[in-house]
């Protein structure tokens, strides 16, 4: 490996430029427990700018981090589950799916029982990191641990002559990164505080400010003693709330909030839940809490003084649970699910406070409450507003299990076809064409209402498109992406031929080649096929260093490969082949060689098999990397890596095959 590393740098001098990436270094240290336990600690220094993905990836999504140890002697046995310390967690908007990862350091820690007398545990890693840029090919580690020097660190690098870390790892507290973390519970405030104003307008609540505020006003002595009770009496909402948001963060733990996201169980319990929260909001029954509560509660809230004030914010809470509980228990499963401990306490304090807040502003100026609107059958209409949009978020947690198990019950058209007619229905309630149980008769639809209507009846239309694949960028969030679906050419399109695809241009596809939709790209997975085809054809190969888990593989294909020009040189004037150094399929068995970076491993994957040849005849590892060459593979331009500037690429392509022409 020393020399490989030497004629790497030699290289490096020779070039002017080496791209050998190496943002990851490990280091390994133990933590004697007891006699026989013992603690393996992982640490990952990460350097500034990339991130190492975490070991509970979704299905479909980048490669995750995993842990091997070696126990084939039988000398110990491993306990429980590699655990690792809390990540950022982000909704993706390539993937579409909450992935977390890691910055600046990662820590990762095994329990394990020693049963015989061995003093050297040996293990491996496989990572992947990525960048703003690039992504690099998954890359295994040794990772040894010597349980004689316990709590002494040992590093270890994917190169050998990398700096070690000599640090022991103290405790499984790095803080995540402040501007990100602090951006995810921002917006869970702000929609918690948001969806509080909502539960002001439902009936249960928003008839409660007056009769309260006129309770504290006459109830006072004087106007500042009336204003300090009123509140006296928001704080106490706060307090109760946010209790509960920390009630729910001790009962799951941060371990179980990271899982929410993609666990199945969960997402079909919170499906299930919205479900019986949306039926409630719309009229089928009333959610509500034992009446003896609250009389007990009213009973103390007569005692008077701040305790008496405390518990008559408990009676609002418990009176006004069948319009507050579902709004309260939808945000606590989306705070939860984003795999934030702190975010339930976080949605609740926003909610609270927004609920909390008219009380105090009309006890300081009662002269308001005439400016308030009268209660009517207006509150109802919020009410199932707010059921219809319950619906349609609970089949969103219906289309997470569903992906995770890949089961293509819930696949796209059928997900936008849900949702058009959940929305298509809100917006003939909302023009008066549908009545529910408790709504009162309608004799004309007030500005406000017709104004949401026409918004939803557009929201609704804008959706139909999707069905034939259209990508509907505004709510790219929430339905399955465009591959997982019943065709990704659109309704009404399958791939029986290539003349049965839009823009089609090939008669027959070669062996080895493959149709990449919904553009018709003709792609080669094959260097050697796709290198005999362009022969045949006498057209340029372009090389495209790939992999399924590239986030800025998949920016270009989607925003720049489709540009016209772009397009119709991919289509039409060079061989594409595209070369995946994470494909995880084995190679033949006749295809099974030793690597040359890595002495004694052996190259047993077809992702290894290409990322090698990237490494070793581009210098560099990173991904997206495209290579214009020629038939005998010499490069006809300088390869470029992520460019996202649709005419510098374009340029770039230009120039190459111009050329190959000469």
């Amino acid at each position: 490996m020393k020399k490989i590393f030497l004629l790497c740098a030699f290289l490096f001098t020779m070039l002017g430029q080496a791209q050998i990436f190496n943002p990851v270094k490990w280091s390994t240290s133990v933590e004697k427990l007891s006699d026989t336990e013992y603690k393996l600690i992982s640490k990952a220094t990460i350097e500034k700018g990339w991130h190492l993905y975490s070991q509970n990836v979704p299905e479909n999504g980048p490669v995750p981090t995993s842990f091997i140890y070696d126990d084939a002697n039988g000398q110990f046995k491993i306990i429980g589950n590699t655990t690792e310390e809390k990540g950022h967690t982000i909704n993706d908007p390539v993937f579409e799916m909450e992935i977390t990862f890691f910055e600046d350091t990662a820590v990762f820690e095994q329990k394990i029982a020693v049963v015989g007398d061995e003093k050297t545990i040996n293990g491996f890693v496989e990572y992947m990191v990525c960048d703003d840029t690039r992504c690099l090919p998954p890359t295994e580690v040794d990772l040894p641990f010597n349980l004689e020097e316990s709590n002494a660190a040992a590093a270890v690098s994917t190169s050998e002559n990398a700096e070690a870390d000599s640090n022991p790892t103290e405790g499984n507290t790095t803080k995540l990164p402040a501007k990100k973390s602090e951006k995810t519970l921002w917006g869970i405030f702000f929609i918690a505080f948001f969806s509080g104003f909502a539960a002001l307008l439902t009936p249960c609540v928003f008839p409660m400010i007056p009769m309260t505020v006129s309770f504290f006003t006459k109830q006072s002595k004087n106007k500042a003693a009336g204003i300090r009770n009123a509140v006296i009496y928001g704080l106490s909402i706060i307090v109760i709330y946010v209790l509960l948001g920390i009630l729910v963060s001790l009962i799951f733990g941060a371990d179980a909030l990271n899982a929410l996201s993609t666990n199945v169980w969960f997402n079909i319990i919170f499906f299930l839940l919205l479900l019986v929260f949306a039926a409630s909001f719309l009229g089928a029954f009333e959610i509500m809490l034992p009446n003896s509560w609250a009389n007990k509660v009213d009973s103390q809230a007569d005692r008077g003084g701040l305790i008496g004030i405390f518990f008559m914010a408990l009676a609002l809470a418990i009176v006004s649970f069948s319009c507050t509980g579902p709004i309260v228990g939808t945000l606590l499963v989306q705070a939860a699910a984003g795999g934030s401990q702190i975010g339930p306490i976080v949605g609740m304090l926003g909610f609270s406070f927004a609920i909390a807040l008219p009380f105090a502003l009309f006890a300081a100026f009662p002269g308001w409450l005439n400016s308030l609107p009268k209660s009517g059958g207006w509150l109802n209409t919020v009410k199932v507003v707010l059921g219809f949009l319950e619906l349609a978020l609970a089949f969103k947690f219906l289309s997470n299990a569903d992906l995770v198990l890949q089961l293509h019950w819930l696949e796209r058209e059928v997900f936008i076809a849900i949702w058009i007619a959940v929305f298509g229905a809100l917006a003939f309630y909302l023009f008066g064409k549908i009545q529910l149980p408790h709504d009162s008769p309608i004799t004309h639809i007030s500005v406000g209402r017709l104004s949401l209507a026409l918004i939803t009846l557009s929201f609704t239309i804008y959706m139909i498109p999707g069905l034939w694949g259209a990508p509907l960028n505004l709510i790219s969030a929430f339905p399955p992406p465009q591959h997982y679906s019943e065709s990704p050419y659109g309704v009404g399109y399958t791939q029986l031929g290539s003349s049965n695809v839009p823009g089609g241009h090939h008669d027959e596809v070669p062996e080895g080649a493959h149709l990449m939709p919904p553009h018709n790209i003709l792609a080669f997975d094959d260097y050697d096929k796709g290198l005999a085809y362009a022969k045949k054809v006498g057209k340029p190969v372009m090389l495209d260093f790939t992999g399924h888990a590239c986030v800025n593989c998949r920016k270009m294909e989607q925003n720049v490969w489709v540009k016209p020009n772009i397009l119709s040189i991919l289509k039409n004037d060079v061989i594409l082949i595209s070369l995946y150094v994470d494909d995880k399929r084995k190679l033949e068995d006749d295809e099974i060689v030793d690597s040359k970076l890595k002495p004694g491993k052996q190259l047993k994957y077809i992702g290894q098999k290409w990322s090698e040849l990237q490494t070793i005849k581009y210098k560099t590892n990173s991904q997206p990397f495209y290579v214009l060459m020629g038939h005998d593979e010499e490069n006809l331009i300088e390869p470029v890596a992520y460019t996202p500037d649709a005419d510098e690429y374009y340029n770039w392509l230009k120039a190459g095959i111009s050329s190959f022409k000469k």
